[in-house]
């Protein structure tokens, strides 16, 4: 190959143009005793690549991932959570005889009896209307997606 055609590959090459047979080229000029001086950095950069190509690896990597006890932390943070809660609980409780919603007279505690068990009633019949409505969803899926 001529020295200019050679000049011309090389900075196509290092503007990342070349194709693989222009590589192939540059690198058998290149490894060849007949280039020029002025070329000779490329020389070594070009036999680097080709000493490369033939290097292979002898050392295997591992192909397991480590385990991970993300599971046993986990424990240990509810086990803190746990005692935490508890000690809280403990400190934050007072023994004195607080107002614990007795009553003395048994028509008042049956009139705040069943107003609580209305509000309770009530509360639950709003739930079953959720479900109701969740059922109905499911029936429509089952009947849409067969």
């Amino acid at each position: 190959m001529e020295l200019a055609q050679i000049e011309q590959l090389l900075n196509k090459y290092l503007e990342g143009n070349t194709s693989i047979a222009e590589e192939k080229d540059l690198k058998k000029y290149f490894s060849s005793n007949n280039v020029a001086s002025h070329l000779q950095p490329y020389k070594e950069m070009f036999g680097y690549f080709k000493n490369q190509e033939e290097v292979q690896f002898t050392k295997t990597l591992p192909l397991q991932p480590r385990k991970r006890n993300v599971v046993k932390w986990i424990g240990v943070a509810a086990s803190f959570v746990v005692l935490f809660g508890t000690a809280f609980f403990y400190m934050n409780s007072n023994n004195s005889n607080e107002d614990l919603g007795t009553y003395d007279d048994p028509e008042v505690a049956f009139i705040e009896t069943q107003k609580a068990l209305e509000m309770l009633s009530e509360n639950v019949n709003h739930g079953v209307e959720s479900v109701a409505l969740l059922n109905e969803y499911n029936q429509s899926k089952k009947t849409i997606f067969k």
